[in-house]
């Protein structure tokens, strides 16, 4: 062997590895979906101006900081990158495994934040934990959480899901339980978001639909019973129905909300000259933010937040569907999950702004004040680009799930007659 061939199959060497661990350790911007970070970095930096512009008055009024929220908000969103850069290092298997660690996580902090002297009370809702300077929104996590349990689920018994009705229950007592305690902070509709992003799920992967319509229909039974039996949710229907019927007291938000999109035109009355976050309209930097932009930017940038996000919805779908197509249904189901989740949110608070639903505590996902939030939902389009990043690169193949490959075959043993909650657990991983 001469030396020109020596240094050639040296070279094939050191090729073959480096395309070997290239795809466990990828390079960080190397492989990530481009469309996916603009649509991400277009709302964030939206959101960012909007923060500081609806902010400033009432920042400078409690902190004599102008821009206190938005250098919050940076931070978050600082945080939130550290977090898409570390989630899309790690495997979406490790993801998949982990899926009742997060459930039994889930479960410790919707439990957490109910104890006195753990969780945080702002406007008689109990759902932050305090952790140093960051208030950690409980159902921010749980739902990330629950979409990574649910997509493991589904894949691990997707046949019993399809083809019992036991099957499709045993994960939705889970969910329905945590929803429980989530309605207990209260948090009501953090609780609607995560079924109706569960319900969504589960349609995806071949519920039949008899099973998914008597869900879905005991679900809506709940939710207005629970509505019609709650005075201050009954007063928030009675305030969407008809707000100028009270407009300076159950229907104020609503009809300050309305205004200020009213008063936005066609181009906005511009950047940083709203009237309405000069303390007539409650909460303008959280869960009003869109309509302080749409009084500033118009319905010309009403239209392009909406398109952006629309943009981001379909393409988690289009992820969800590369994954389909490479043979990993674990990530289809959470890219699916993920883009209903963002979607729906995003849905509901510019409903909620325009009048077209009932007041509800949601954020603007990517746009709103909160930091819990932003960096929840930075962490969701870290696993969207491992989960395009895997399926581009090859690694995802057609497979089984790990849990499932592993399975091993167990001594048949008599059970009981009736399940109690240890059996409920054990079926449900």
């Amino acid at each position: 062997m001469n030396v020109g061939q020596l240094f050639q199959q040296t070279h094939n060497i050191v090729r073959d590895r480096s395309a070997k661990t290239s795809v466990d350790k990828p390079v960080l911007l190397e492989g990530m979906d481009g469309v996916l970070i603009m649509l991400v970095l277009s709302l964030l930096g939206i959101g960012l101006v909007m923060v500081a512009s609806a902010s400033i008055t009432i920042a400078d009024s409690k902190t004599s900081t102008p821009f206190f929220y938005l250098y919050r908000q940076l931070i978050a969103a600082g945080i939130g990158l550290i977090a898409v850069m570390a989630i899309f290092r790690i495997r979406l298997v490790y993801w998949e495994k982990s899926g009742m660690i997060l459930l039994a996580l889930s479960f410790a902090m919707v439990v957490l934040v109910l104890i006195p002297g753990i969780g945080k009370t702002v406007n008689g809702s109990t759902r932050w934990i305090p952790i140093g300077v960051l208030n950690l929104q409980v159902s921010e996590v749980v739902k990330l959480f629950l979409m990574i349990y649910v997509a493991g689920y589904l894949v691990r018994h997707g046949e019993q899901v399809r083809s019992s009705l036991w099957g499709f229950l045993k994960p939705m007592i889970m969910i329905g339980l945590i929803c429980l305690f989530l309605l207990l902070e209260p948090d009501f509709g953090a609780s609607v978001v995560i079924m109706l992003t569960v319900l969504g799920m589960t349609f995806i992967a071949g519920v039949r639909f008899t099973q998914f319509l008597a869900v879905i229909t005991l679900f809506g039974s709940a939710a207005t019973l629970l509505v019609v039996t709650s005075p201050y949710r009954l007063q928030r229907l009675t305030a969407f129905v008809n707000p100028w019927a009270d407009p300076f007291d159950s229907g104020f938000q609503l009809t300050q909300s309305l205004i200020a999109i009213g008063s936005g035109g066609w181009t906005g009355v511009g950047l940083g000259s709203s009237v309405q976050k000069l303390f007539y309209l409650p909460e303008a930097h959280t869960d009003f933010l869109f309509a302080v932009m749409a009084e500033e930017l118009g319905l010309i940038g009403v239209v392009v937040v909406i398109g952006l996000y629309t943009s981001l919805v379909f393409r988690a779908f289009m992820i969800a569907r590369k994954a389909e197509s490479c043979g990993n249904q674990f990530a289809a189901y959470l890219s699916y999950g993920i883009g209903i989740w963002l979607g729906l949110q995003a849905f509901i608070n510019i409903g909620v702004n325009m009048g077209v639903l009932p007041t509800k505590g949601l954020t603007l996902p990517l746009m709103s004040y909160g930091g819990s939030s932003l960096i929840i939902v930075s962490a969701s389009i870290g696993l969207l680009l491992r989960v395009s990043y895997e399926c581009s690169n090859g690694q995802a193949m057609t497979r089984k799930s790990s849990a499932a490959s592993k399975r091993k075959t167990k001594k048949p043993v008599t059970r009981r007659k009736n399940k109690d909650l240890r059996d409920l657990i054990k079926e449900a991983a």
